[in-house]
């Protein structure tokens, strides 16, 4: 679609859905928002935009929005080694990145908690009798970590897999997650609380013979340190 007389604007607020106000050569201007439900996400103040110009003369607005520039954060550091612009909002990168942003702390913590507890004197006993860095790490620290693995995994998948915020503020409606499907039987247009909490109880069920199963490899790891 070929657009005439368009210029490029700094978009500052959106007093509702239909209006934005701009600022075109240094004059704060209000213009017409066409796509109402989209582009929510890139209409931040500062960004670059592009209105064209109406033809009646009658109308109230003198210009249409038809489109957002992608100078996001990460697309100019891409932007400084030759690369992008790429599309990250309204995809299943997005709803990834967005996902591994807000649950890596609940990996990371436990973490941090079992392997601040190693001995140092264990790793040093390891390295007198000849171990390397590699060995040090994969029979030593990561088998005394393995209580911190197992309880981040926990606490990452048990949220993660019913989430439906994320997929739906990232990915924009078009990447359902089990949580997004959950939350349409209750909340949406597909009204259907019975098969909605059908598959809640599944899910529930889900998660317990996983934590189960968890825990059992925990129980064996407990034993066997026992034993030694």
């Amino acid at each position: 679609m070929k657009y005439q007389s368009v210029v490029k604007a700094t978009f500052l607020s959106r007093p509702n859905r239909f209006i934005a106000m701009v600022r075109v050569d240094g004059k704060e201007l209000a213009c017409h928002v066409k796509n109402t439900g989209r582009c929510r996400e890139l209409l931040v103040p500062g960004a670059a935009v592009y209105l064209e110009k109406g033809t009646n003369p009658n109308r109230k607005t003198a210009y249409d929005l038809i489109a957002v520039e992608k100078n996001g954060l990460l697309n100019k550091l891409f932007g400084l080694v030759g690369l992008g612009p790429f599309d990250m909002i309204n995809t299943q990168g997005a709803v990834v990145l967005g996902m591994v942003y807000n649950y890596l702390p609940f990996m990371i913590l436990p973490l941090y908690s079992i392997m601040t507890k190693i001995d140092n004197r264990t790793i040093e006993a390891a390295q007198d009798l000849g171990a390397n860095t590699k060995n040090v790490f994969t029979r030593i620290v990561i088998p005394m970590s393995m209580p911190g693995i197992s309880t981040g995994i926990t606490m990452v998948f048990v949220p993660s897999v019913s989430t439906f915020i994320i997929s739906r503020m990232l990915g924009g409606g078009g990447n359902l997650l089990i949580g997004d499907l959950i939350d349409l039987q209750f909340l949406g247009n597909a009204y259907n609380p019975h098969l909605g909490s059908a598959i809640s109880l599944v899910l529930m069920v889900l998660i317990l013979l996983c934590m189960s199963i968890l825990n059992q490899f925990n129980s064996d790891e407990d034993r066997e340190g026992m034993l030694l």
